[in-house]
């Protein structure tokens, strides 16, 4: 409210229309959001996280968060589809859109995925999903959601392959869920054993996962 010097009268200042948050605001509030989420699943576990904690920690009410996600599951879906997006190495490497060809490419994403999967926040969720799994069956098929994801892009990038090199290639889906699995298969063993491994020893799996898909092409 201002004054005016002439008339002595009060002014109210206009206050901007109400209306929906910028895009830029709406991307900061789901950042805050599934971050505070994210801490809270880490910190007490999926059933015993709380949705009055996380509104509170994030400064909203429930009626915000539950207009974006009708439940904790949704929440924690909302939270694995965030880490595909920051975290794949598809995204980190865009093989697609490059000139990989595919043993080089296979090599990347393998590599990549790995370096990843090893990292704190991924690691995380990851524990989170295999201690809570027996009480909360939606958590398994979040991540085979997310598994699905990775399948695809990598059936795609075979098939781009296969025209481009003139590889024979019957059921690229096929290939690409054995390849996703045997890079799964030993993240998962590391994880649950809670060894320490080098990058030497990360990028030997590697090779051998890629050598080993290479030298049955001819079955492909």
């Amino acid at each position: 409210m201002t004054v005016s010097r002439i008339t002595g009268t009060t002014k109210a200042k206009k206050r901007r229309p109400p209306g929906r948050p910028k895009p830029e605001d709406v991307a900061d509030i789901e950042d805050k959001l599934l971050a505070v989420a994210l801490r809270e699943f880490q910190e007490q576990g999926y059933g015993a996280a709380s949705v009055t904690k996380i509104v509170k920690t994030a400064g909203m009410s429930k009626t915000t968060l539950y207009s974006r996600y009708p439940s904790k599951e949704h929440l924690f879906r909302a939270i694995l589809k965030r880490q595909i997006e920051r975290y794949s190495p598809w995204a980190s490497l865009d093989v697609e859109n490059s000139d990989f060809k595919l043993e080089q490419g296979l090599r990347a994403y393998a590599s990549r995925t790995l370096q990843l999967s090893l990292e704190s926040e991924e690691l995380a969720v990851n524990h989170l999903i295999y201690s809570e799994i027996h009480r909360f069956p939606e958590l398994g098929v979040a991540a085979a959601e997310r598994t699905d994801i990775g399948i695809k892009r990598i059936a795609a990038f075979i098939r781009n392959c296969a025209i481009a090199e003139n590889i024979p290639c019957s059921d690229a889906d096929a290939i690409a869920e054995v390849f996703i699995h045997m890079i799964r298969g030993w993240y998962i063993n590391i994880m649950l054993s809670k060894r320490e491994v080098t990058e030497a020893q990360r990028q030997q799996w590697v090779d051998r996962v890629v050598r080993t898909l290479m030298l049955s092409r001819a079955d492909w």
